[in-house]
């Protein structure tokens, strides 16, 4: 049963942005994923949609399946394999379990955030534990604190971030663009920043994901919608509630300073003319910080014929191409960033500008 009518922000959204530049519409990577990540919320329910295989396999990352590239069946039969070859392997049936649960990899990155974060110092990192809006398929709890491989990833990101802040240097005006289905926010929400506004540009229906997530997570009355800055010819920031979701073609109406901009594992899922178009903003909103997780060997190629793919991918030293204004302060893969079985780099770079 198709529920499209239900979700009538969402098919808004989704109807102006067939107007707009193709710089604001999706990339070849995300047009085939963006009419079927609609279909399955439409079909399931947006309260589901942690737990939906399209939003899994595109903007929901996980340590576990798929994550990890093992399917629930693989998980099982491995299980019990061990299990009836060896009944008495106890501790190598948990050993094995933790593995492809995620929940190892998961205790590793709490354990670099442990390590890395300053708990006497703002943003605060140490207050965070996530919600189960979306109904998660994979959550993993230390000290009595909720994280998701999303959570974790921002929370690592930031504590590089702070390691290079001056004492009492808090970024209280955050802009994001691909801020997935919002985490970014609801970890700033726990920060104990006063004066904050964070903004997060993407297309739709990641945005309108993103817009439910924090409305449900934070409070509707915190939150600045699409709809509500739709018609707005100007935004200023600060006129905007301490959360707000926007779509892609509205960062131009933009007006302010940025204190810290972010990406997380979405440049690298555009094209190159793309990007250089959003960063453009970047820098004319005079943003001191730039925080960016890529892969630094860049995003797969599409195959004739199919559509999970880039035509051209974009590599690390091509984002600082694209910032001529900025400095490289730090870049890492360990140990904040993350390097694939197979090899390839999901690599942290940190940015400040110039002047």
């Amino acid at each position: 049963m198709n529920l499209l009518h239900n979700y009538s922000e969402l098919s808004l959204a989704r109807e102006d942005m067939k107007s707009q530049s193709e710089l604001y519409r999706p990339s070849v990577f995300w047009d085939e994923a963006s009419t079927r990540i609609v279909n399955e919320l439409c079909e399931h329910g947006i309260k589901h949609f942690r737990s939906l295989p399209n939003t899994l396999g595109f903007f929901v990352p996980t340590f576990g399946t798929p994550g990890n590239s093992f399917t629930q069946g693989q998980i099982v039969e491995l299980c019990d394999h061990l299990q009836q070859a060896y009944p008495d392997a106890n501790k190598a049936l948990l050993a094995l379990k933790q593995f492809l649960s995620g929940e190892g990899s998961a205790l590793a990155d709490y354990r670099v955030l442990l390590a890395a974060d300053s708990p006497q110092r703002r943003p605060y990192l140490h207050t965070f534990s996530e919600s189960k809006v979306g109904e998660p398929v994979e959550h993993f709890t230390f000290d009595g604190r909720w994280f998701s491989r999303s959570a974790l990833n921002y929370l690592l990101g930031l504590s590089l971030l702070k390691k290079h802040l001056v004492p009492d240097e808090v970024p209280r005006a955050v802009l994001e663009i691909g801020g997935g289905f919002g985490t970014l926010g609801e970890v700033l929400s726990h920060a104990d920043i006063e004066g904050l506004h964070y903004v997060d540009i993407d297309i739709p229906p990641t945005s309108y994901v993103a817009q439910y997530y924090l409305s449900e997570a934070l409070g509707a009355d915190k939150i600045s919608t699409y709809a509500q800055t739709r018609d707005l010819k100007q935004i200023d920031i600060q006129a905007l509630r301490p959360f707000s979701v926007l779509c892609a073609w509205q960062i131009e109406k933009l007006r302010g300073q940025i204190d810290l901009f972010v990406n997380f594992i979405s440049f690298q899922e555009m094209e190159p003319n793309i990007v250089q178009n959003y960063l453009s903003h970047v820098a004319r909103l005079k943003t001191r910080w730039v925080l960016l997780r890529n892969m630094r060997e860049g995003k797969q190629l599409r195959k004739a014929g199919g559509w999970a793919g880039v035509d051209t991918p974009i590599f690390s030293d091509d984002y600082l191409n694209m910032l001529p204004d900025y400095e490289l302060v730090e870049r890492s893969v360990f140990p904040f960033g993350y390097r694939t079985m197979d090899g390839y780099h999901s690599e942290l770079l940190l940015l400040r500008r110039k002047s």
